[in-house]
């Protein structure tokens, strides 16, 4: 049976799914696995009882928060046609560690998370902001942090290229 639709129709769900695997010795040294892709390993430093073999994993999503939003920004950049030549972060997290130690009326999730990013453009800061808005709105990862009632604080940064 044929069927003819929109090329986009935003009106039904577009649904994508994507897997990984990921293993664990029985430590707190975990690998994932990313068909045809890399491995990343995640731990914890040595003095909190870890191996120090690759980040911890709120690190790890805190570069993935980074990392959505960069791939975030160039597609809505794309969309508005707005001039840019990279991107540079710094971000940091706090966290009360008293939840992830059994205290169940403390989160153990992040506290606060705060990001730093340079954009390098000559693009005019009404421009930036635009962008900025739309790519706040769309990514995932910011989304699903600001969601978990984490203060999240993003700065982005005009960095005029010369």
């Amino acid at each position: 049976m044929s069927k003819v639709i929109d090329e986009i129709d935003f009106s039904k769900s577009i649904i994508r799914g994507k897997s990984l695997s990921a293993t664990n010795p029985g430590n707190m040294t975990t690998t994932i696995e990313f068909p045809g892709l890399a491995s990343l390993t995640l731990d914890e430093p040595v003095k909190h009882g870890g191996g120090g073999q690759g980040p911890s994993p709120l690190q790890g999503v805190l570069g993935s928060l980074c990392g959505c939003e960069a791939v975030t920004f160039s597609r809505t950049a794309k969309e508005k046609n707005f001039n840019y030549n990279g991107l540079e972060f710094e971000a940091e997290f706090t966290i009360d560690i008293r939840g992830r130690m059994g205290v169940r009326s403390v989160v153990p999730h992040f506290k606060t998370v705060r990001v730093q990013v340079y954009v390098k453009t000559n693009e005019d800061e009404a421009r930036l902001l635009e962008v900025v808005k739309e790519t706040e709105a769309r990514c995932p990862v910011f989304n699903l942090i600001k969601d978990a009632g984490v203060e999240i604080e993003c700065v982005w940064v005009r960095s005029t290229q010369k």
